[in-house]
């Protein structure tokens, strides 16, 4: 293979080119010195490797004044395709996101079902993309709370069976308490009851949770459920002792209490207690008073149990599943 080279002199001027320009272009500057100074194109094509074409292409762009003229264009498409997604859609899309900021695609596109819009996942993912790239949609910023549970020795309460077995709505209902510290001095007890069939929570804030409290709370679980409570599992905290411990049996309920240091046997309230503080604590900016937070609580219960699909029920509400158990017997559900 033969090798052209040149004279420093003829590459001179490339060499005092703006800092900013690019190699690329360099090499362009280059090529068209050659060009100009020896007159002959073909040997400025053999020396950079470069088609005919190419070289009087680049030569119709140059302006001596303009050295940029050699840098490579944008190959975008004059014209791009543009969405094709209904404005109405984009702007109820939008509505749903902020007031459910912690909802993903999925309960999104249920929710925009049952208003008659259809639209996949996937295009509700490029919809929130385009309005997060624009500045238009801000998400929740995430407020701290903490949880602390305690484990303790019960003398009274039983171990749950291991052939007890959850196939009714109501045969199991597991509670525990959330510790809700949103600010510095200012502490909240939520007590949270999910029945591990229907997923039909029922929750209620109090100052502290004591045994007292957790009385009261049995009372407000057993009128809110929308179905008879045969048996509650709980942890070993001392609010689950004592008047607790004592009402159960009082109101015709087995008690199961945990093993030491066992949460995860207490999976599926856990998993609420997950779902209530990002998708309703963190997004809460309201007041922190018991009558107003109980009041924004119970509409979020009823969200919860009547619009929020739930992925374990496929996508159906916990009272949907009901109206489905009821009309139908059991249904399936993971």
């Amino acid at each position: 293979m033969q090798l052209h080279r040149l004279p420093r002199a003829m590459l001179r001027g490339s060499q005092l080119a703006p800092p900013a320009l690019s190699p690329t272009a360099r090499t362009r500057l280059q090529a068209l010195e050659v060009w100009q100074q020896t007159g002959h194109w073909r040997l400025a094509a053999r020396v950079f490797g470069l088609s005919r074409a190419t070289l009087f292409r680049w030569r119709r762009r140059y302006q001596p004044a303009d050295l940029t003229t050699l840098e490579s264009r944008s190959r975008r498409p004059q014209r791009v395709r543009q969405p094709q997604t209904p404005p109405a859609l984009v702007s109820r899309l939008h509505q749903l996101r902020d007031q459910y900021p912690r909802w993903g695609r999925e309960k999104l596109r249920v929710l925009l079902a049952r208003e008659g819009m259809r639209v996949s996942a996937k295009t509700i993912d490029r919809v929130l993309a385009r309005l997060r790239q624009r500045g238009q949609l801000v998400e929740a910023v995430r407020a701290a709370i903490s949880a602390h549970k305690r484990a303790r020795a019960r003398p009274y309460a039983i171990r749950k069976p291991r052939d007890y077995g959850s196939t009714q709505p109501g045969d199991l209902v597991q509670v525990d308490t959330l510790d809700i510290r949103p600010l510095p001095g200012v502490v909240r007890k939520q007590f949270t009851a999910r029945d591990v069939v229907s997923r039909w929570d029922v929750v209620d804030v109090y100052r502290t949770a004591t045994a007292t409290t957790a009385a009261q709370f049995l009372a407000t679980l057993i009128t809110r459920m929308p179905f008879p409570i045969r048996a509650i599992q709980v942890d070993g905290g001392s609010e689950f002792a004592a008047a607790f411990e004592h009402a159960c049996p009082h109101r015709g309920i087995r008690l199961f209490v945990l093993p030491p240091h066992s949460p995860k046997l207490n999976g599926h309230v856990e998993r609420a207690q997950r779902t209530h503080t990002e998708e309703f604590y963190e997004c809460y900016a309201g007041d922190l008073d018991l009558p107003t937070l109980r009041a924004a609580q119970r509409h979020w219960e009823h969200i919860y149990n009547h619009i929020r699909p739930h992925q374990a029920l496929s996508y159906l509400t916990p009272a949907e599943f009901l109206a489905h158990h009821r009309t139908r017997g059991p249904a399936s559900h993971m």
